[in-house]
């Protein structure tokens, strides 16, 4: 099956040996993204609501570069530094961002480099302007 890798300005560049989306038939996968300003690499916000905004903030900008967006994601994994005392307030702003129906989600505690949340997520894409059924 061919893979197509997906790169985009719109989010921040690989820190790694790693690409931002790979397209595999009528999936995309996202790498894990954190809640960077993808110009400036600066961390976005210091409480978990604004990290979390961001972070879906270059999910987004990595699905719309393969002509998706949040509505197509199917299942995220999400990562929190602080799970106790993060889990409601990343829950809440997840919830006014993430269209539904929801995604599968999986979330678990995490050691991050400096941020709070780390979230990759899982796409399908159309064809013919329809959803594939599983």
């Amino acid at each position: 099956m061919a893979k197509t890798v997906i790169t985009t300005t719109d989010a921040p560049s690989p820190g790694g040996a790693y690409s931002l989306g790979i397209k595999a038939g009528p999936f995309l996968f996202t790498a894990g993204f954190g809640p960077h300003d993808p110009v400036t690499r600066e961390v976005v916000g210091a409480d978990i609501e604004t990290q979390t905004r961001q972070t879906l903030a270059n999910v987004a900008a990595v699905l719309a570069e393969a002509g998706l967006s949040l509505s197509d994601v199917v299942k995220t994994t999400v990562h929190l530094a602080e799970l106790e005392r993060d889990f409601a307030g990343f829950n809440a702003a997840y919830a006014e961002i993430m269209p539904q129906p929801w995604p599968v989600r999986t979330t678990v505690g995490s050691g991050l480099l400096g941020i709070l949340v780390e979230i990759d997520v899982i796409a399908i894409g159309r064809c013919g302007g329809h959803h594939h059924d599983a």
